[in-house]
């Protein structure tokens, strides 16, 4: 059923007294039952872990548990609403990784924008949960606080909005390439939006082998002449624009081979007509696409957004709960670059047996995607030395 299908009924009442609920693992039916949940049994394993911190991993949920963690400041769509506002997102994460991940998480939203101040709530709070999934963090506060929270915290901690969204722009960009008979590596791709997606696209395309990435902000391309550049900028112009492009969108579509909008910019159709023979658009922007995509398909040989009533939806579900669950099926104590590439490459592997120019990426409701990349994830923890499953 798409968006238009689904009245405002439906949804409110779809999110009456939340989404989420905690249920028993084992059921409390008479006295024995709960002496064991609960006094006086519960002592013993309270004992036990105080005697050794890492009996906690195997008596306790928090090994397996995902914090997911938004101060409200760059909600989809919405941009800088608050803390409780952005609750019922957070609650909609949760609900995503238990169905797709079978993972437990816990929303947390933070009634502070302080970068340090959300840090030491989430070092004080470590001993509660086992990873920590960063949600909609407005840019550029968002890098600060992930490589802060990487630094200090010994597990998983991801950006959903950067890395996320890059695993899976990655994995269909492979996936337009060998529909269209073309390596990655030799495409000229352009990218709309350097905030904390576009950034990270940036970074993951680059890694993976693509040469030619041009990356523009609301002023224009990106390049290392300009003035004021922010630090994530500057580090940006020196890795990307091979060309030395100055100008705006215009200047970057010609001849490009790639657009993969991350902005709220619009993008005259027109100017895709400008483009390469049978370019690739990613008009990834929700719910209104840079391109509606069937203007971008009048030029382009493959198009993907990312809503759910058009072909080829890039969604973050098809990343986030097989990293998550590899990462701590791992014992990992950190999300690394290798981890986030094997991702893609296993996001792709699901369609590689029916790859078209309308399947460059697996339904999101694909129930392979999920286990294949968390057991790609753990393998490549395992592969850089940041496993620890074998020790546990």
């Amino acid at each position: 059923m798409s968006q238009a299908q689904v009245s405002d009924e439906d949804i409110f009442h779809g999110h009456e007294r939340g989404k989420l609920s905690v249920a028993a693992t084992r059921p409390i039916c008479e006295a024995r039952d709960l002496s064991i949940a609960y006094t006086p049994g519960v002592a013993k394993v309270s004992r036990a872990i105080a005697d050794d911190p890492a009996l906690a991993a195997r008596y306790t949920w928090a090994d397996r548990l995902v914090a997911v963690v938004s101060d409200g400041t760059a909600v989809l769509g919405l941009g800088d609403i608050g803390a409780r506002a952005s609750l019922p997102v957070m609650e909609g994460k949760s609900v995503l990784f238990k169905t797709f991940a079978g993972l437990d998480s816990i929303p947390l939203v933070l009634d502070t924008t302080d970068v340090d101040e959300i840090v030491e709530t989430l070092v004080r709070l470590r001993p509660s949960f086992g990873a920590v999934n960063l949600e909609d963090v407005s840019a550029p506060r968002c890098f600060e606080l992930e490589a802060k929270l990487v630094e200090a915290l010994d597990c998983p901690v991801m950006h959903d909005d950067q890395h996320g969204t890059a695993i899976v722009v990655l994995a269909a960009l492979r996936g337009a390439a060998q529909v269209l008979g073309r390596d990655v590596a030799d495409q000229r791709v352009v990218i709309s939006g350097a905030g904390a997606a576009g950034v990270a696209c940036a970074k993951i395309l680059r890694a993976a082998g693509v040469g030619d990435v041009t990356v523009l902000d609301s002023k224009g391309i990106i390049h290392s002449g300009r003035d004021h550049l922010n630090p994530v900028k500057a580090e940006l112009a020196e890795l990307t624009n091979a060309e030395g492009l100055r100008g705006g969108i215009a200047e970057a579509l010609r001849g490009a081979d790639v657009f993969i909008g991350l902005s709220s910019s619009r993008v005259d159709g027109e100017l895709l007509a400008t483009m390469a023979p049978d370019p690739v658009v990613f008009a990834l922007s929700n719910p209104d696409p840079e391109v509606h995509p069937e203007v971008a398909a009048r030029y382009a040989s493959v198009v993907a957004t990312g809503r759910s009533d058009f072909p080829n939806q890039i969604n973050n579900v098809l990343a986030f709960p097989g990293v998550f669950k590899g990462a701590l099926d791992a014992g990992a104590t950190a999300i690394t670059e290798n981890m986030k590439l094997a991702a893609a490459d296993a996001i792709l592997s699901v369609a590689a047996d029916s790859l078209a120019v309308d399947r460059i990426v697996p339904s999101p409701l694909d129930e392979r995607v999920a286990p294949e990349v968390a057991a790609a994830v753990a393998k490549a923890a395992e592969s850089d030395g940041v496993s620890t499953s074998a020790t546990r």
